[in-house]
C-alpha cells in the first residue's frame, strides 16, 4: 500500500536534529553575504580565475533578480547564504562556458536540430515523460550532474575514464536537498542521474521562471520576466546545449520545462524544427501539488511560508501559462506538435511514447521500447509514497476550477474530482 504523508510543517518548517546543526553553521560561519551582482561576479572570477563572462545580456535580469531576493522575500541567514552558493555557481558555469567557446569557437557551428521539447505544467506528467524517453540512448538529454556544472574546470578535462569529479560534488548537492527536504522525493525525485530541465542551463543568463520558484515567488523578477522578450534566453540555452555536445557528444535532444508554455514563440524562433509535445492535465490539480511542492522547498529560503500568498501567486503563473499556450498553441505547426493528456500517459506510457516518436520522425526501435519500458518498469507513481495535498492550504475553493474554463475546453482536458 502506497504511504500517504501530510506535511504538517508546511508553513513552519522544522528540520530534524542532523540537518539544524548544518543550517546554523552555514549561517554563522559564512559572511553576510551581499547579494549585487558585482559582488556575486567577483566571487565566481575569484573561484575559476576567469572574467570574460560573455555579452553583457545576464546583468540585467541578475540585478532584478538580486533585487526581487532583497525586497519581495525575507531570507533567513541560511536563505541568503544558500542564494549567495546558487548565483554564484551559475556565474562560474557561465565563466567556464565562455572559456571554452573562446578557446573552441567551432561549438558554435554545432548544429542543434529537430529537438524533441516537452511544454507543460509542473505536476502534469512531463518529469515522467522526459525521464521516460530520455531513457533511449539515441536522445541525448542531461543529467542533472551536467547540469550542475555544464563545463568542468580546466584540470578535470581529459580524464581517461577515470569518475568525473563533478558527480561526486553532484551527490553533496542532491543529499544536501534529501536531507533538508525528506519529502521531496514524494512530488519530485531528485537524483544525480535523473533529468531536469533545461531552465537549470537557461539559469546561466539568469531570465528564467525558474528563480521565481525559490522562496515561494517572486513578483519583481516575475513582472521583469513577463514584459522582456525572452529569445535571447533560448539562444543561450542553444549555445550551452552546443557546448554539451562538443564535450559529450549526443545528436538529437529531448528537452523540457513548463516556461515553453508562455514561451512558445521564442521557442519555435530559436528551434524552428522542434517537435513541440505539450502535456496537459486538470489545472485546479496541478496548481494545488505544484503549490505545495513550491512552498515546501521555499524551506531552503524563508523560516516562515505564507501559504495563502504562495497558492495566489502560483495560481495566478498557472493563468498565466495556460492562457499564453491556448493563444500561441498554434504556432507550432501540427505537423511538428502533439497534445498528450495526463490521462492518457498515465493509462498508456509506452504508447505516448511511440505517438511522440512517430510524430517526431524518430524511430521507436527495439532498443527504444526496451530502454522506455525498462525505465517504466522501475519507475512507477508512489513508489516512494505520495503528499496529501489540500487546496485549502493555499486558500483555493472549487471556484478556482472556473479560473481554467477555456483552457479545459480549447484541449479537452479531463477534471479532477
Amino acid at each position: 500500500m502506497t504511504e500517504v504523508t501530510t506535511i504538517a510543517d508546511l508553513a513552519r518548517p522544522r528540520f530534524s536534529p542532523v540537518v539544524e546543526p548544518v543550517r546554523e553553521q552555514m549561517a554563522r560561519t559564512a559572511p553576510p553575504p551581499a547579494l549585487e551582482p558585482r559582488a556575486l561576479m567577483d566571487a565566481a572570477m575569484a573561484e575559476t580565475g576567469l572574467s570574460d563572462f560573455g555579452a553583457p545580456e545576464f546583468f540585467e535580469p541578475l540585478a532584478v533578480l538580486c533585487e526581487a531576493l532583497r525586497q519581495d522575500v525575507s531570507l533567513s541567514p541560511f536563505g541568503r547564504v544558500y542564494a549567495w552558493n546558487q548565483l554564484t555557481r551559475l556565474l562560474m558555469n557561465r565563466l567556464l562556458i565562455e572559456d571554452l567557446v573562446r578557446s573552441d569557437p567551432g561549438i558554435l557551428n554545432i548544429p542543434v536540430e529537430r529537438p524533441i521539447i516537452i511544454a507543460g505544467m509542473p505536476r502534469s506528467g512531463t518529469t515522467h515523460l522526459h525521464n521516460m524517453l530520455a531513457a533511449d540512448p539515441a536522445l541525448r538529454s542531461v543529467p542533472f550532474w551536467e547540469a550542475n556544472e555544464p563545463v568542468p574546470p580546466p584540470a578535470e578535462r581529459g580524464l581517461n575514464g577515470r569518475p568525473d569529479p563533478r558527480i561526486a560534488r553532484t551527490k553533496q548537492v542532491v543529499s544536501l536537498l534529501n536531507t533538508c527536504m525528506p519529502r521531496l522525493r514524494q512530488m519530485h525525485e531528485m537524483t544525480v542521474g535523473h533529468r531536469p530541465e533545461e531552465v537549470h542551463l537557461m539559469a546561466m543568463v539568469f531570465s528564467t521562471c525558474f528563480f521565481e520558484m525559490w522562496a515561494g515567488g517572486l513578483p519583481t523578477y516575475r513582472d521583469w520576466y513577463r514584459s522582456a522578450d525572452q529569445t535571447f534566453a533560448y539562444r543561450y540555452l542553444r549555445k550551452v546545449l552546443q557546448v554539451l555536445v562538443r564535450l559529450r557528444g549526443g545528436t538529437r535532444w529531448v528537452l523540457k520545462s513548463p516556461q515553453h508554455l508562455e514561451q512558445l514563440g521564442p521557442l519555435t524562433a530559436v528551434f524552428p524544427d522542434a517537435t513541440v509535445v505539450v502535456t496537459h492535465r486538470d489545472p485546479f490539480s496541478v496548481t494545488t501539488s505544484f503549490a505545495t511542492m513550491v512552498a515546501y522547498t521555499a524551506r531552503m529560503f524563508v523560516d516562515v511560508v505564507d501559504l495563502p500568498a504562495v497558492g495566489a501567486y502560483w495560481a495566478g503563473r498557472t493563468r498565466d501559462f495556460l492562457t499564453a499556450c491556448t493563444a500561441d498553441r498554434d504556432l507550432v505547426p501540427a505537423e511538428r506538435s502533439i497534445d498528450v493528456r495526463f490521462a492518457e500517459l498515465t493509462a498508456d506510457n509506452l504508447a505516448v511514447a511511440e505517438a511522440v516518436y512517430e510524430r517526431a520522425g524518430q524511430p521507436f526501435t527495439a532498443e527504444a521500447r526496451q530502454a522506455v519500458g525498462a525505465y517504466v518498469a522501475g519507475h512507477s507513481p508512489g513508489r516512494h509514497g505520495r503528499v496529501a495535498y489540500d487546496p485549502r492550504q493555499l486558500g483555493y475553493g472549487p471556484e478556482r476550477r472556473a479560473e481554467f474554463a477555456g483552457y479545459v475546453r480549447r484541449f479537452g482536458v479531463e477534471e479532477e474530482r
